[in-house]
């Protein structure tokens, strides 16, 4: 088992059922993961971080082992905000009604959602190389459509990205995971053998996409109506690539602080997957953060 001394459930929700780890003792921590991932995207900061805390690491809805429920012409069961009920649904029934949360990639996304959709349950937020989905797609220009072309891509119309997924994923994951990173084979093998395998089921491609098409329509909209009228109220941490897009097209810091009250963080010399490629710099600003 990739994490040690943790253990393994599935829990269902409302909706569907979630995977996830949990280990250690102390404050609830949840960790959320990103695309092309898994939770498995924490073993190199999990273990350290339960020393001090409870920690829970999910699979979200459509990845990994969680469930992929139905999806609908809307795209509505992969919004976000259905996505962050689950993950507040799962640590209500472990006895956590209050916690932190820190996400990566479009776990983030899921962790600001959660901290607006439901302020009374988020403690701490971190998120990790990411902007607001409806700040990104409201500066969208052409480095944007190159630079995040999955974003166009598994947005597109069904069936088309799904099966040119199903055509060739390991080409899709080893690109995402390689040309995303500084230091590719900070990916352990059985690691990468996860995500593969993970990434090829059909029902994971279909959910993965409906989660992007969401993306474009439904929680863009549910940014616009929550810009300026609601703000995130616990404290916040902010980390990027530093040599990344987030980091170069957009300031970070002070976009973030548009949409919460206490923002502070800063970037991190790796790529995009910052647990995985620099986990003891992770490490050290989420223990700082939350001690």
């Amino acid at each position: 088992m990739v994490f040690e001394g943790f253990e393994e459930f599935d829990i269902p929700t409302s909706q569907t059922t979630i995977h996830g780890v949990r280990g250690g003792t102390g404050p609830p921590v949840l960790l959320l993961h990103g695309i092309p991932e898994t939770h498995l995207m924490w073993h190199r900061v999990a273990p350290a971080l339960a020393e001090r805390f409870t920690v829970i690491a999910t699979d979200l809805r459509g990845y990994g082992a969680s469930g992929k429920p139905p999806s609908t012409p809307d795209h509505g069961p992969y919004r976000m905000r259905a996505i962050a009920a689950d993950q507040v649904q799962v640590m209500t029934r472990l006895g956590f009604d209050r916690f932190a949360v820190a996400g990566h990639d479009r776990g983030a996304r899921c962790a600001y959602r959660m901290a607006l959709d439901h302020p009374a349950a988020v403690s701490h937020l971190a998120v990790m190389d990411v902007v607001p989905t409806g700040e990104a797609y409201a500066r969208a220009d052409a480095d944007f459509s190159l630079g995040f072309w999955v974003w166009s891509f598994l947005a597109a119309p069904e069936p088309v990205p799904e099966k040119m997924i199903a055509a060739a994923p390991q080409a899709l994951l080893d690109h995402m995971l390689d040309a995303w990173s500084q230091v590719p084979e900070v990916f352990p093998d059985r690691v990468r053998a996860a995500y593969l395998a993970a990434f090829s089921d059909p029902d994971t491609i279909h959910a993965i996409c409906e989660q992007y098409r969401a993306a474009a329509t439904l929680d863009v909209a549910d940014d616009q109506n929550d810009r300026g009228r609601q703000s995130i109220g616990c404290p916040t941490l902010v980390l990027w690539s530093a040599m990344g897009p987030v980091g170069q097209w957009y300031d970070p810091l002070d976009l973030w602080k548009t949409w919460a009250i206490d923002v502070r963080g800063g970037p991190i010399q790796a790529g995009h997957f910052l647990p995985e490629e620099a986990p003891q710099e992770t490490l050290h600003h989420l223990l700082d953060f939350l001690t």
